[in-house]
């Protein structure tokens, strides 16, 4: 059967099929804008969120501070994906405390008698913060050119000394060491005050002073001297001297140096010191200090690798060396997960 139109009639179901058809575009582009919510609601959900910031302060440049706390932050960053450990040269460990109490930084680097007298409120108010693990052990004393006619600390008085930044817990370390066998910085030498940590050894090896105070193992101004063109000689406390000292400042360590820690260095050298030590702020969440420590305490070999020092840095370490009260919630955490015991 053939359909035929008459000029009369209308074609049948023109506008309907218009209609149709502009229904069907629309319910594609209803469809493909729903596509596309849902594309996006899963890649955001897929999508990691950033890691958290945490703000380490260190200390000036050529320094031991500012050398260990850019090798822990590399650590840190490379086990916990979640965390972002990011370094913050300061001017050392006393600046640090201020910034830890003020909430400037997350966690700072603090010598040891710095952090004893922040901790125990030694001619201070006991500042509320927390131990996030120990660095390294700090045996203070001073090194000379190794063509330098000094052998004893007594030599070097009256002499021009490096005794460190301004802000460098050293300084205090130096204070307690001399005070022990009756002197001071001030009076029986002439100290020089560096600006930059690095400045010390360059200028005991351009003759600009004596001798420079310093402390801990592999610490970079001791090395730099020692792999300078003449060498170095170090001098330490007599073991008379090191009684005399603990005698007069009992929360001081007898502790030392091992052979072959410094070029030419061929047997162990003893002094007094404490322990440097990572500090938090209290209200640092404690899931971020036990990722922290987390990573830290499982990262195997990689600190020792980057640092001689490194190999200290310990869970053992710290739950020897620092009394649980003072330990930050989260490294706790660690703790009894991991039993560790005292």
């Amino acid at each position: 059967m053939i359909l035929t139109f008459s000029r009369s009639q209308k074609r049948p179901a023109k506008k309907p099929m218009k209609k149709f058809v502009h229904w069907r575009t629309a319910c594609l582009g209803s469809l493909f804008a729903l596509f596309l919510l849902g594309a996006f609601v899963v890649s955001s959900a897929e999508s990691p969120l950033p890691p958290t910031q945490v703000l380490l302060g260190t200390a000036t440049p050529g320094g031991g501070f500012q050398l260990f706390g850019q090798h822990l932050a590399e650590v840190i960053n490379g086990i916990e994906l979640n965390l972002h450990v990011e370094v913050i040269p300061t001017r050392g460990s006393l600046q640090n405390i201020d910034l830890l109490e003020t909430g400037r930084i997350d966690i700072g680097l603090v010598e040891g008698n710095a952090a004893h007298r922040a901790l125990e409120g030694v001619g201070r108010a006991p500042a509320d913060l927390a131990v996030l693990s120990v660095m390294y052990p700090n045996p203070g004393m001073f090194a000379v050119r190794a063509d330098s006619p000094y052998r004893y600390i007594e030599d070097l008085k009256g002499k021009p000394v490096a005794f460190g930044t301004r802000s460098s817990g050293l300084r205090i370390l130096a204070n307690d060491v001399l005070d022990g066998i009756g002197l001071t910085p001030e009076r029986d030498f002439a100290p020089v005050i560096l600006e930059k940590a690095r400045d010390g050894p360059r200028m005991v090896l351009d003759d600009e002073v004596e001798a420079l105070w310093g402390a801990g193992i592999g610490w970079p101004g001791f090395v730099k001297i020692a792999e300078g063109p003449v060498g170095a000689r170090f001098i330490a406390p007599a073991a008379g001297q090191v009684r005399q000292i603990l005698e007069k400042h009992p929360h001081l360590r007898a502790m030392s140096v091992p052979a072959g820690t410094y070029k030419d260095q061929t047997a162990p050298m003893h002094s007094v010191g404490l322990w440097s030590l990572i500090l938090v702020r209290p209200e640092l969440p404690e899931e971020i200090v036990y990722r922290l420590a987390y990573a830290i305490y499982n990262s195997g070999s990689a600190l020792a690798e980057r640092l001689e020092q490194g190999r200290y840095t310990t869970a053992n370490n710290t739950a020897k060396e620092v009394p649980f009260e003072f330990l930050h919630r989260g490294t706790l955490r660690y703790f009894r997960e991991a039993g560790a015991q005292r």
